[in-house]
């Protein structure tokens, strides 16, 4: 990784709020944790010189301002509320989620379309992999709880189907 790769991956992370990292690509390893409480930031690099150079201070500096959509810092995603009979197929990693295979393609499912195990219900795009999320249960879509190129966390719910 170059400094201009580490520092973009920084600034995502900022605008994201999350709140820590970790990347081990071969030999080199970045771990990025930052601090609400004191609003000091660690940046910790280990890698090979001859690899990569140290970010900037300045990529640091600052904390993104909470906004009304996003939750307090050290919230956890808010579920929704539970309904009789419906399971939540919940993501299993943080990227963003696309409802179809590609651009200008149909989703892969609406609501009210019956849904099987296994069935791939969406992408959830980590680091420019595209990873086919599948239902953990079949029965009836009834929610979709994210919108087309929204950011996910890991754990959050995605799709109610109700059994």
């Amino acid at each position: 990784m170059n400094q201009k790769e580490i520092k973009e991956l920084i600034e995502f992370l900022i605008e994201k709020d999350i709140t820590e990292f970790e990347l081990e690509r071969g030999d080199v390893k970045l771990r990025v944790k930052r601090g609400h409480e004191t609003h000091h930031e660690t940046h910790y690099v280990s890698a090979p010189v001859a690899h990569t150079a140290a970010a900037p201070a300045s990529a640091l500096a600052g904390s993104p301002k909470p906004s009304a959509a996003t939750p307090a810092p050290g919230a956890a995603p808010v579920a929704p509320p539970a309904e009789e009979n419906l399971h939540y197929v919940k993501s299993p990693i943080v990227g963003t989620y696309y409802e179809s295979p590609s651009p200008g393609s149909p989703p892969f499912l609406k609501v009210g379309d019956q849904v099987k195990e296994g069935q791939v219900l969406c992408i959830v795009e980590a680091m420019k992999l595209m990873n086919e999320i599948e239902a953990d249960a079949s029965g009836e879509l009834v929610k979709i709880l994210v919108t087309n190129g929204q950011p996910v966390e890991y754990g959050m719910p995605l799709f109610a189907i109700r059994k």
